[in-house]
């Protein structure tokens, strides 16, 4: 499997990710610091991205339910070398269903994910998966 993006900026301009029919503006200047995603921000919405798109899969494939899935991700950068050193997720199911298996949820995701894999060959991912009950 192979991909593609494309990637623009002007001088003294943000710049914008163009990844098949959607543009992701992001920061590359001062003026946008509060506003735009910068660089690591971008990279840590591929963490959660797989980790989402994972969830989804394996919803199918475990047979479970849910309406919801929230992903709250936290990272530090080391100085030098400039570098993500350790990442910290939480993720929360919001389901019913008695089939949801957290331990094989997570163990899944992070046997199977691209970028979570691709990321643990550079840092330290820690984590937790939870279930709210669906009022």
């Amino acid at each position: 499997m192979n991909y593609h993006i494309k990637a623009s900026s002007n001088s003294n301009q943000d710049a914008v990710v163009h990844i098949k029919q959607s543009n992701i503006d992001f920061g590359t200047t001062s003026k946008t610091t509060e506003t735009l995603p910068n660089p690591a921000e971008l990279f840590l919405s591929s963490f959660a991205a797989c980790m989402l798109k994972n969830v989804e899969r394996f919803s199918v494939m475990m047979k479970f339910t849910y309406t919801k899935a929230f992903l709250e991700v936290n990272a530090t950068r080391l100085e030098n070398p400039p570098r993500m050193d350790r990442i910290i997720y939480n993720l929360t199911i919001y389901s019913n269903d008695k089939k949801l298996n957290i331990a094989l949820l997570k163990k899944n995701i992070e046997k199977f994910g691209t970028i979570y894999n691709t990321l643990k060959l550079s840092c330290t991912i820690s984590g937790t998966i939870s279930n709210i009950d669906n009022v």
